[in-house]
């Protein structure tokens, strides 16, 4: 919150003291505010919800925000009732919000009413190392800050994230990444010093979990497992509306857990685990046998769609071993939704079939049956967006300090 806005919040009731009705609106009001920072649009019901004020409480803040200029107002429905979608508007600071992938850089800008105000994706050479990463990101930023008209001095920060796992005591990138020539820089200070910004990294599966509770489908879900099926399988967790990161940062690897213990080798070392039998580099491999070239993701996609046999049995066996794995995560978290994300999420239920297969096969049946299965509507935006909302989220634990 900016000081024009602190110092709105405090005139409402003047100099107050600790424990008195304007101090208590004013504690009201910061929560309130902060709900809207981290977690983007949302009914005043689910902000009652959300922050555990009343709802007549969130009412009579909401009326003072919205008189005061700091939110804005949308008729919407929530349950098949009339309601109203409180969006923050209070300032003009932009995060930045960076996708770095195995052969693309996405930057995203948006402000704090959670407006995409530019965005673009440019590819990058096939095993890039991080200076030229890197350096794309940067200088894509600078462009679309040009282009938008945008004063470098109303960035507030950066997230970023990549395709692997990230030590969150040192910011480096660690073995089992996607992007094998990244290992071991300090992902953190590197971006840290390209881009004379402050920085927050994450893994790009972490990110898109994010995004799904900030600008996707779900923003009322307080459980949800975000899994990007690509080159690798990750996953991200959403644990009591707020992201799960562990002890060091190493979350939702999904990918390396054990499916066939005969299986292949896996990149991380150990023989047999998901990523060998149900990432699109294994479907890839599958489906180029026999033919003059090989296929690439949009090519099972279009294959899938028409029905072809070969394919569709080679997403059925992907599937079920991605359903497998996520029973054994259900069976420890109890999720509301699992999202299924990345370059397949297109086939919608022709994927989410043999995945729900392998979920009620393996799970304990009371959680299989009440866990929702569905595909992400934020298609390839979703770790950029994701990185946007990082930024957003520590900015509001930052005033929350």
């Amino acid at each position: 919150m900016s000081d024009d806005e602190s110092s709105t919040v405090r005139s409402a009731g003047g100099p107050s003291k600790p424990g008195s009705q304007s101090a208590l609106r004013i504690r009201n009001q910061l929560r309130l505010t902060e709900q809207l920072l981290r977690g983007g649009p949302a009914t005043q019901a689910e902000l009652a919800r959300l922050t555990g004020l009343s709802t007549a409480t969130v009412s009579n803040i909401v009326k003072s925000m919205h008189q005061a200029g700091l939110v804005t107002l949308t008729a919407t429905t929530s349950s098949g009732r009339r309601a109203h979608s409180v969006r923050y508007i209070g300032d003009s600071s932009i995060a930045a919000g960076i996708d770095f992938g195995r052969s693309h850089v996405r930057v995203v800008l948006a402000n704090r009413s959670y407006e995409v105000v530019a965005e673009r994706q440019i590819p990058l050479p096939p095993g890039h190392n991080a200076t030229v990463g890197i350096a794309a990101a940067a200088k894509l930023l600078d462009e679309l800050l040009a282009e938008k008209a945008i004063a470098r001095s109303s960035l507030m920060g950066a997230g970023a994230g990549i395709p692997g796992p990230i030590d969150r005591r040192t910011g480096k990138v660690i073995q089992g990444a996607i992007l094998p020539e990244w290992v071991g820089i300090n992902l953190h200070e590197r971006l840290k010093s390209a881009l004379d910004l402050p920085v927050y990294i994450e893994n790009d599966a972490n990110l898109g979990a994010l995004a799904q509770i900030t600008w996707g489908a779900h923003t009322a879900v307080p459980n949800l497992v975000f899994v990007k099926i690509g080159t690798g399988i990750g996953a991200g967790l959403i644990l009591n509306g707020s992201l799960y990161s562990g002890s060091i940062g190493v979350t939702g690897e999904i990918g390396h857990l054990t499916i066939n213990e005969s299986g292949r080798i896996c990149r991380c070392g150990n023989r047999g685990c998901l990523e060998t039998v149900a990432s699109t580099a294994t479907m890839i491999e599958l489906l180029s046998r026999d033919r003059n070239h090989p296929v690439d993701v949009e090519d099972i996609v279009r294959q899938a769609k028409s029905g072809d046999s070969t394919t569709l049995r080679v997403l059925e066996d992907a599937g079920t071993a991605v359903g497998r794995a996520l029973a054994t995560i259900s069976n420890l978290m109890s999720p509301d939704v699992i999202v299924i994300g990345g370059p397949l999420a297109t086939l919608g239920e022709l994927l989410l079939a043999p995945i729900r297969r392998g979920l009620l096969r393996h799970a304990v049946p009371v959680v299989g049956e009440n866990t929702t299965l569905a595909t992400s509507s934020l298609g390839p935006r979703s770790e950029g967006l994701g990185a946007v909302s990082l930024v957003f989220q520590h900015d509001a634990d930052r005033h929350n300090t």
